[in-house]
């Protein structure tokens, strides 16, 4: 075998790498260049045979369905203290305020709540005693909030709070915001998979 011979393999040899590498940048280069496809349009109700969605995403403008009502998110609050956040969303309904309320604890906690104002109290003692059921105080404290949508609330502000729960689960809450009346609630918790959220546009 010649030298010559030997030469021109190698020459060869290094001639088709040098060509793979060039194709493959080419390559990539066109897949760069390659405009994203759009999203297909989807029908937002179609398949909703069981809850979609992640609560810890819902704002303003989503719709809920819960089976058989059907209720939209007017405002949400993001409530903060320290390090630890948790939300309260406004619902559009007849005949008073309810919210839901998303936090986790560390797992995902849910709750559905009804305003009471024709509740005259203040929290007051670990336990307080609110038609004939005893609540027992679980926390309180004091942080601050952030107001989207509509809430009746400023931008941003501060809040206390206080919590209480009776034996069978049942809730019983004060807030109170930018240093107002305290405000009282009751409400229930409600397992996920209870409804079903339609993102708003």
């Amino acid at each position: 075998m010649t030298v010559e011979f030997v030469l021109l393999v190698i020459l060869l040899v290094v001639a088709i790498v040098v060509g793979i590498m060039l194709y493959n940048q080419r390559a990539k280069a066109q897949q760069k260049q390659a405009p994203a496809q759009p999203a297909a349009p989807a029908d937002p109700f179609a398949n909703a045979t069981e809850t979609e969605g992640d609560p810890r995403g819902i704002k303003a403008g989503d719709m809920i369905d819960w089976g058989n009502e059907r209720t939209w998110i007017r405002g949400s609050l993001r409530l903060s203290e320290g390090g630890y956040v948790w939300a309260e969303h406004f619902l559009e309904v007849d005949g008073g305020r309810r919210w839901l309320s998303v936090e986790e604890d560390p797992d995902l906690q849910l709750s559905l709540w009804s305003a009471r104002p024709d509740l005259d109290l203040v929290p007051q003692g670990k336990v307080m005693e609110v038609e004939g059921t005893k609540y027992e105080l679980q926390e309180k404290g004091s942080g601050s909030y952030r107001s989207e949508g509509t809430t009746g609330l400023k931008p941003e502000g501060g809040l206390d709070y206080v919590d209480y729960e009776a034996e069978d689960g049942s809730l019983l809450a004060f807030e109170r915001f930018d240093h107002g009346s305290w405000e009282a609630s009751t409400g229930a918790k409600i397992m996920p998979g209870t409804f079903t959220i339609y993102p708003g546009s």
